[in-house]
């Protein structure tokens, strides 16, 4: 289900200028600068339920993916400011035609266990996210590599390695993909790529229960559906500065108690203002309030076994329609106070080839008129005699836009249209993940590197489809693949920028999923907590806490 992971960047000849965030306390309580902090206290903060044990390759939603940003680092990372950090890795360097790059490692960096992190921390996890036996979520993030399709094949043995991947010293990996990529160093910045000790291979699932990282903080406890602790690693020896003592990540099931938490001072930090909060937030003085635009993208994918939804002529007309009969920008203004942007393509604000203007963006915009009459030519082709059922989570707050928008279906195509909720995220994303839904759902995707590379091959890309990644409508078009291979394969970025336009452009004929706006930066914490920062995926860098 596309509510994910995060990472960062590589390679200042990709990084172009990237849309990052960092902010300020916005309501009228501030934090005083007389107050001393307290770099030893621990830090709340709402989350939701892991689906999955916290394995970095088969984690694809936000309630783990939070967590494994913090408990693991990778081989690079990007601050706020979209400036390039190296953290595992020491140099990148890439040969002429961007097929195979040569990674050499710092000394230095353990896991909290204590085992030395080598490039072979680096090639097995990757070969074992990899194989189709495992099926870890993120598995096509892999797909790059040279070897990857031999490791799908179900006679491929349990402990396989990518044939692209070679060690020939602990402090050397040299990766060989199967095609040209340049933006494979932006790519590895993902969560999926991240390290894994030894021990994790013993009991993958159990390793999940009780991870062992090299990032900023290390793994202490997790009560299901109450929290998950993380407490400072002193170890750590990456760009990221800890300073706390740690972090609970409180568990909630209603966004509305987190915020009341907020204001009575027991909870330190919501990252996602609830939707009965969202016209006040920004004047409560018994908070800090925090809003910007983001990169978070919201939408509903309609799956492409949806009944009169299939990749032909019929499905893509009513495709189009259901997404001409929402009028977004009413939606943000009356049911969120304008704290989200309005999408203008498969992209959000926080990437470089961010575009408002190409071609099929006006499948995007209101048009009721033009709704109905490509809803009108889809019933000749074959009656829509059903119910529109669109799913969503119930502990996320989506209801009132859920019924906006179905009110809209209704109203301007004349047909049923209903949301269908589910107890919880992790409820409806199991749906997802086994295929056994049959209707339009919730879809969600966070920024892992500033790349519109990000958004497509992830999400709409032929290898993630069939549960080998995070294509969950199943959505296969070999010309989108090939116009996102070309762009891939283009060094320029001028060159690069346009030709994930014409892949873009594709999207926004078919419709694979509907894009509804990016959610901006609806934050609020305690007044105890000072100012906290967030970067350009939406994600907090925690600050200390005043006694």
């Amino acid at each position: 289900m596309t509510f994910k992971s995060r990472a960062t960047r590589v390679a200042a000849a990709l990084l172009a200028s990237a849309t990052l965030i960092s902010m300020a306390a916005c309501g009228s309580s501030s934090a005083k600068s007389e107050t001393k902090a307290d770099s030893n206290a621990m830090i709340s903060v709402n989350n939701t339920e892991p689906q999955s044990p916290l394995v970095p390759a088969d984690t694809n939603e936000m309630g783990g993916s939070r967590i494994i940003r913090y408990l693991f680092e990778g081989l690079v990372s990007f601050d706020a400011k979209g400036k390039q950090h190296m953290e595992v890795a020491k140099s990148i360097t890439s040969n002429p035609e961007a097929t195979q790059y040569t990674i050499k490692l710092n000394d230095g960096w353990k896991f909290t266990n204590g085992e030395p992190v080598t490039a072979q921390s680096f090639a097995k996890a990757w070969s074992y996210a990899a194989n189709v036996k495992h099926a870890e979520k993120q598995s096509s993030r892999m797909s790059v590599i040279k070897g990857y399709d031999e490791l799908q094949k179900p006679n491929a043995p349990d402990d396989a390695q990518l044939s692209g991947l070679q060690v020939p010293d602990d402090h050397t990996l040299i990766v060989t993909l199967n095609s040209p990529d340049s933006v494979f160093p932006t790519q590895i910045s993902h969560q999926s790529f991240f390290p894994l000790p030894s021990v994790a291979y013993k009991d993958m699932k159990a390793f999940g229960k009780h991870p062992i990282g090299n990032g900023p903080y290390k793994f202490k406890s997790w009560t299901v559906n109450k929290n998950i602790i993380v407490v400072k690693n002193p170890d750590y020896k990456g760009y990221r500065t800890v300073k706390n003592g740690g972090i609970e990540y409180r568990v909630y099931s209603s966004p509305d108690a987190a915020y009341s938490d907020v204001e009575a001072g027991s909870l330190d930090l919501l990252m996602d203002v609830p939707q009965s909060e969202v016209k006040s937030f920004r004047s409560d003085s018994s908070i800090h309030a925090y809003s910007q635009p983001g990169s978070y993208y919201q939408g509903f994918i309609i799956p492409e076994w949806a009944p009169h939804f299939g990749f032909n002529k019929e499905g893509i007309l009513r495709r189009q329609a259901i997404s001409m009969a929402i009028d977004r920008n009413q939606i943000v203004d009356k049911v969120f106070s304008n704290t989200k942007s309005v999408a203008t393509d498969f992209t959000s604000p926080g990437v470089p080839e961010h575009q408002k203007n190409l071609k099929g963006t006006a499948n995007l915009r209101h048009n009721a008129n033009k709704a109905r009459e490509l809803w009108k030519q889809a019933d000749a082709i074959s009656p829509y005699n059903q119910k529109f059922s669109l799913a969503y989570p119930s502990d996320g707050g989506h209801k009132p836009w859920v019924d906006a928008v179905c009110n809209q279906l209704k109203n301007t195509l004349g047909i049923q249209a209903v949301g269908d909720a589910y107890p919880t995220f992790s409820d409806l994303l199991n749906r997802v993940t086994q295929r056994t839904i049959q209707t339009p759902f919730f879809s969600g995707w966070s920024l892992d590197y500033p790349s519109a590379e990000d958004y497509m091959t992830p999400l709409y890309s032929s290898e993630s489809a069939d549960g080998h990644g995070t294509n969950d409508g199943d959505y296969k078009n070999p010309q989108f693949d090939a116009a996102l291979l070309k762009a891939k394969s283009e060094l320029d970025p001028a060159k690069r920028t346009a030709d994930f336009n014409e892949a873009q452009e594709i999207l926004l004929n078919d419709l694979p999923a509907i894009p509804l706006w990016c959610n901006n930066v609806s934050a609020v914490s305690s007044p105890k907590l000072n100012s906290v920062n967030f970067d350009y995926t939406n994600l907090p860098t925690y600050n200390t806490i005043t006694k």
